[in-house]
C-alpha cells in the first residue's frame, strides 16, 4: 500500500507547480491560476491556461488556451511540462 501512495500527487501540492511549454519555452504561471477539466469518469481532459500569464485578469477579458491532456508530458517535483505547438492550442474566451 505504501508503494502505491508514493506516486500520488495531491491537488493541494500541484496547484503551486509552474506550467511550462517545452516546445516554445512559454511559462503559464502556476496551476492555481489555471484549471483542469475532468470528465464524468474522473479522467483529465483539458488543461485550461490563462492567456494572461500573471494570473491577474481583473480588468481583462478572460481569454485562455485549451490544452488537450495528451500534451501534458510530465508532472515533476515543481513543474507541469506540456509540449504543444501554438496551433495545437484552442483559444477561447469567457
Amino acid at each position: 500500500m505504501k508503494d502505491a501512495l508514493e506516486n500520488i500527487k495531491l491537488y493541494s501540492e500541484i496547484e503551486k507547480y509552474e506550467i511550462i511549454n517545452v516546445n516554445d519555452g512559454e511559462k503559464y504561471s502556476v496551476l492555481a491560476n489555471n484549471d483542469i477539466v475532468i470528465d464524468e469518469n474522473g479522467n483529465m481532459k483539458l488543461l485550461i491556461l490563462n492567456e494572461n500569464k500573471s494570473g491577474l485578469s481583473f480588468f481583462n477579458k478572460s481569454e485562455f488556451f485549451e490544452v488537450p491532456w495528451e500534451y501534458v508530458k510530465k508532472i515533476g517535483t515543481r513543474t507541469i511540462i506540456i509540449d504543444a505547438e501554438y496551433n495545437d492550442l484552442k483559444k477561447s474566451q469567457l
